[in-house]
């Protein structure tokens, strides 16, 4: 799984088959198959793994930049000014995996939609505990705000 999301997180979902995960996990192909059926829910475990990950990196980094409730929705943006600085930043896996798999119904980019929802959310949260009025519409200004900053930051 480790090798799959950094190549996945580097390359991309389509650009890398599961010859080259076997390869350089150096895992045997029966094994594999027996806890992945197939690529999609290879894509499908590593979504998810990484919505926990970047969820959980999020919430600390907003709350440590952030200590005063009514500070924490702006520190949204110093968190991934943060993650923007990483010398492995390519960008989201999330709205990348949107993007290569267009299809609403595939299973990975439902899961990269549901991450987004879950982001919204999240920022939705802060924005109320920071007292803030329309909390539902400003996160989703907040959300749209957010992944246009990513999309620059991989553009700049």
């Amino acid at each position: 799984m480790a090798v799959a999301s950094r190549l996945f997180y580097q390359e991309g979902i389509r650009a890398v088959g599961v010859d080259t995960i076997i390869a350089e996990s150096e895992v045997a192909k029966m094994t594999f198959y027996k806890h992945f059926k197939s690529n999609d829910l290879l894509v499908f475990a590593f979504l998810n793994r990484r919505d926990e990950q970047w969820r959980a990196w999020f919430e600390a980094s907003v709350r440590r930049l952030a200590p005063k409730v009514r500070d924490r929705p702006l520190a949204v943006f110093d968190a991934m000014e943060e993650r923007f600085s990483s010398k492995d930043f390519r960008g989201c896996a999330f709205i990348n995996t949107m993007i290569e798999v267009a299809d609403g119904d595939h299973i990975a980019h439902q899961a990269a939609a549901d991450h987004k929802h879950k982001v919204e959310k999240k920022i939705r949260s802060l924005l109320s505990d920071a007292g803030i009025k329309r909390s539902e519409e400003l996160s989703k200004a907040f959300l749209m705000l957010l992944d246009g900053s990513i999309v620059a930051a991989v553009r700049e």
